[in-house]
């Protein structure tokens, strides 16, 4: 079934987290290493709009349907980041807006060079360049939706399971945009094929590790992860048209414990 944008536009909302007992964390509070993982999570849901800035300087700005859900997705994954500082800031953790700027300013030259070298190589490509976007999303949203099941499973927390329960209904729906777009380019384009093959196994990394160093992308993968997951991630890859066999999530699970 095609993913229906218009119903998506009318309906995507901030996730609710105002109703929450966050009493229940003094009671029950989470464990350091939950605390930790979201910590990461908070950072990288805030960091979307960042993604968004790379996004919007390649083809995929000419889409509307591309453009109607990166708007709709920004706006959802930033109150997911504000949805898990809020947990955070019950358990003393400080967040907010100088720890956001303090991490972007932190990420140097690089992140500032970002958007051109994402223009000027998606413009030689061309639209076909969409593809490997719509294929990168997708990957990073099923592993997002994992490490969330992750996390609850390991808390067992009422109001934290409560929390991602809603969150992860709206990822699945971002997972599901992903997912078709990408599944109708890769169809559609033995170029498309061959070029996103070509950059996910090339380039692909978790997400996150733009942003974070990789003793933490380790941690989160160990602690949040298992090797039936991450194999589980690569078998919906394969399905993707001209993906079969790249191994992405079993790399990553390797690479954690090298």
């Amino acid at each position: 079934m095609a993913f229906d944008i218009t119903q998506y536009a009318q309906t995507a909302a901030p996730v609710r987290f105002d109703d929450l007992d966050y009493a229940a964390f003094k009671d029950q509070p989470l464990s350091a290493e939950a605390l930790r993982c979201m910590r990461f999570m908070s950072d990288i849901e805030s960091h979307t709009i960042c993604y968004l800035r790379d996004l919007l300087v390649t083809p995929s700005h000419a889409d509307p349907d591309v453009t109607t859900f990166l708007t709709m997705w920004a706006l959802e994954e930033y109150w997911h980041g504000e949805a898990l500082a809020k947990v955070l800031e019950v358990h003393g953790i400080k967040t907010g807006a100088e720890h956001i700027r303090k991490l972007r300013k932190g990420l140097g030259w690089r992140d500032r060079i970002a958007p051109i070298n994402q223009a000027v190589i998606a413009n030689i490509v061309g639209v076909d360049y969409v593809a490997v976007h719509m294929s990168w999303g997708a990957i990073n949203e099923w592993a997002t939706h994992a490490a969330y099941t992750g996390l609850m499973e390991k808390e067992n927390h009422p109001v934290l399971s409560t929390l991602l329960e809603r969150v992860m209904r709206q990822e699945s729906r971002h997972v599901a945009f992903y997912a078709s777009q990408a599944k109708d380019r890769l169809t559609r384009s033995s170029k498309a094929r061959k070029l996103t093959r070509f950059a996910l196994k090339r380039f692909w990394a978790p997400v996150g590790s733009d942003v974070v160093p990789p003793h933490e992308i380790k941690f989160i993968t160990r602690h949040l992860f298992s090797e039936r997951v991450c194999q589980q991630i690569d078998e919906k890859i394969d399905k993707l048209p001209g993906q079969e066999g790249l191994g992405l999530l079993a790399r990553s699970y390797k690479d954690a414990y090298a």
